[in-house]
């Protein structure tokens, strides 16, 4: 088994569970699940509106800022700003989220991942790193900027290209020039 390179161009835009923005799946498992029945699912979400998040019972989220001034979040009652470009910040999804735009749009890299069967670990680095799933689990390195490279690989990553790992494949070694998101998936 190897890796596989998810291109940002052959994305498609779908509106939001409530209707409220749009987002652009990178990957999910299992692959093609509907937002009910996903274990873990990253995407990035254009968000052009103050508004409510969507709901997901039993599902833990990282929004990464990606693009934009960033967000006020309202989880649960609590204030969160999120404001620093490439800052994961976790919350429960199932906690009542409304957002508030800082200074305009913004693009959020999302990870959720039901709580009782996956568990997710997201960063932002550069360099070189090499991408390992661990057992029963995946990595996805999403570039940030353009520049990345997979070793061995002729063309380049641009932005917001990803690769993914799954377990049983071997080992891949990412060159970054910018900074690149990456989530480490694991079961329970």
């Amino acid at each position: 088994m190897t890796y596989r390179v998810l291109r940002a161009a052959g994305r498609t835009a779908v509106p939001w569970k409530n209707g409220g923005g749009v987002t652009r799946e990178i990957a999910a498992s299992p692959e093609g699940a509907p937002l009910d029945a996903f274990d873990w699912r990253v995407s990035l979400a254009d968000v052009t509106a103050d508004g409510p998040f969507s709901s997901f019972p039993g599902v833990d989220r990282t929004l990464t800022v990606v693009e934009g001034a960033g967000m006020d979040l309202m989880v649960g009652g609590e204030h969160h700003i999120v404001d620093e470009p490439y800052w994961p910040h976790d919350f429960p999804g199932d906690l009542e989220t409304d957002g508030r735009l800082l200074g305009g749009p913004v693009v959020n890299l999302n990870v959720m991942y039901r709580r009782e069967r996956t568990a997710a670990e997201t960063a932002v680095v550069r360099g070189t790193l090499r991408l390992r799933a661990p057992q029963g689990g995946a990595v996805l390195a999403v570039a940030l900027e353009d520049g990345a490279a997979v070793e061995g690989q002729d063309t380049g990553l641009d932005c917001y290209d990803a690769v993914l790992v799954e377990d049983g494949a071997a080992p891949v070694v990412l060159r970054t020039q910018g900074y690149a998101l990456v989530v480490t998936v694991s079961c329970r």
